[in-house]
């Protein structure tokens, strides 16, 4: 009612001090909100709910509970799901408008820090705005309410995807060798040490690092796999760390993750390490031993808890000794050594390791699983398998998918498609002829001559072509451009002799 002429606030009882004033706008804006929202509820710094409106009292039944009383001094985050009044409590900051869906509804909500007198936050205050299904505001609400179902769905079904595909018990065999690398993966799995797989290619290394997380505390977190041979040089760094929105010409403007921040938490699979660039081994070295990654054009830091676990089928020993890995990144990577055998070491594993090849490729094909005759058997056991499993199985494939026969014996393998035989070692490119101080010249220098002597002769052989090249030399195609781009003449040389 406003006031007469002959009024004043004090005869009107409004308060003539600042604090009284406060204190009633602040009771009258209170008691306007209690009205005029859907509900209000109170938290304290302990998180207990400590009042609720009449207007709150409604939602009790969707809830879960009875009476105000089965509600009131409960944590808040054990009686509203998804509730955020914790952040507020822990930030101080106020959230005016914002979307909270759980089993009571979708609704429009504010969440307010409560203070004293010494503004510290001693509780929070919660509104429900909007409720009615028949305002406007709803089909916002609901198309809020399908885009974040649609987002936890898709966040399930990447989560899925980072999990481990394989457990210790699918390295299949029970010989000597099997067991023995099957004890040191359940041994490993029990720190967050580095480890570092060594081992032919086809020897299940993928597989036990997939093993190795999934019997560890890390299970339930990510596993992310890079393989650090099938990305061009140019990419990594931008792949491990991440790039910062903007960071240049094309990059996206919201920035893209690194694979040490999707790993966060969880474990980071780095095969083909001996394939690494020298310039991106520093800062792999860094990330190590601080566990912080910093994004390509961003200043921040971002501190990550990642386990990695690196393989390579390359002697990292030698090629340190050659200058063509970091040996103080292969001390940080070298402190859990596991090495996979090869399958010419473990043939008493063939027979169980043909059954389940056999019924993984009957269930991918669609097709009866065939049968392997005790002959088919032993021929299996005598050969080399220079691939290793991975050559078991295409063998294995090839020859089921090309028989009507439900039992395979040594006859469809010999007539079958001809297995390649054991690679001879690449003919070693000879020394070139030293003079008496070539011949004291220091190691690495002697090493780099006939590494590049050695390209020199596969790049003449191949008439140029790098990956018949670098399949020559037996070393990946970006190891091949790494020491193309340091001496460049070669291929200057080549084109001239052509």
């Amino acid at each position: 009612m406003p006031l007469s002429k002959n009024q004043t606030p004090a005869s009107a009882g409004i308060p003539q001090d600042v604090d009284g004033l406060l204190r009633l706008a602040a009771q009258s804006m209170f008691d306007v909100l209690a009205r005029s929202t859907e509900g209000m509820m109170v938290i304290d710094r302990n998180h207990r709910v400590v009042w609720i409106s009449e207007g709150y009292k409604r939602f009790l039944p969707a809830l879960g509970f009875n009476d105000e009383h089965e509600f009131v001094g409960r944590p808040v985050e054990d009686v509203v799901p998804n509730t955020q009044m914790l952040q507020v409590l822990d930030t101080g900051k106020p959230v005016l408008v914002d979307l909270l869906t759980n089993k009571a509804g979708t609704f429009l909500v504010s969440r307010l820090p409560l203070r004293n007198d010494a503004g510290e936050v001693i509780g929070a205050l919660g509104l429900v705005l909007l409720d009615h299904p028949e305002t406007t505001m709803q089909p916002l609400i609901q198309k809020f309410a399908r885009l974040q179902q649609e987002l936890e769905d898709t966040r399930r079904q990447l989560a899925a995807q980072r999990r481990p595909k394989y457990t210790i018990a699918s390295f299949i065999g029970a010989s000597p060798a099997a067991l023995e690398v099957k004890r040191q993966a359940r041994r490993v799995a029990q720190t967050d040490s580095t480890v570092l797989l060594l081992g032919e290619t086809g020897t299940g290394k993928e597989l036990m690092a997939h093993a190795i997380h999934a019997a560890s505390r890390r299970a339930h977190r990510p596993l992310v796999s890079v393989n650090i041979a099938a990305v061009p040089d140019t990419l990594l760094e931008a792949e491990f760390f991440g790039v910062a929105p903007g960071a240049y010409t094309g990059a996206d403007r919201k920035g893209r993750d690194g694979k040490f921040k999707l790993a966060d938490g969880g474990t980071l699979f780095l095969d083909e390490i001996g394939d690494m660039p020298l310039a991106l081994q520093s800062k792999l070295l860094r990330v190590l031993q601080e566990q912080e990654v910093e994004p390509l054009g961003s200043n921040t830091v971002l501190r990550v808890d990642v386990r990695v676990i690196a393989a390579t089928s390359r002697d990292l020993a030698a090629m340190v000794a050659a200058g063509q890995f970091r040996a103080d990144l292969y001390y940080r990577l070298n402190v859990l050594p596991i090495r996979v055998p090869a399958l010419r070491e473990r043939l008493d594993d063939i027979e169980a390791l043909a059954e389940a090849l056999g019924e993984d490729i009957a269930r991918r094909s669609g097709m009866p699983q065939k049968l392997l005759s005790p002959d088919a058997i032993e021929w299996l056991m005598q050969q080399a398998w220079p691939g290793n499993i991975r050559e078991l199985r295409n063998t294995l494939e090839q020859v089921s998918l090309m028989s009507d026969d439900m039992q395979l014996t040594a006859a469809h393998f010999q007539g079958g498609p001809a297995l390649p035989a054991a690679p001879a070692p690449a003919p070693k490119p000879a020394a070139p002829a030293m003079t008496t101080a070539h011949a004291v010249a220091p190691l690495p220098e002697l090493i780099e001559a006939l590494e590049r002597d050695a390209i020199a002769r596969a790049l003449q052989a191949t008439g140029g072509n790098r990956m018949a090249a670098a399949r020559l030399l037996q070393i990946s195609r970006a190891s091949l451009y790494e020491r193309l781009a340091r001496w460049p003449d070669l291929e200057v040389q080549l084109s001239d002799n052509a």
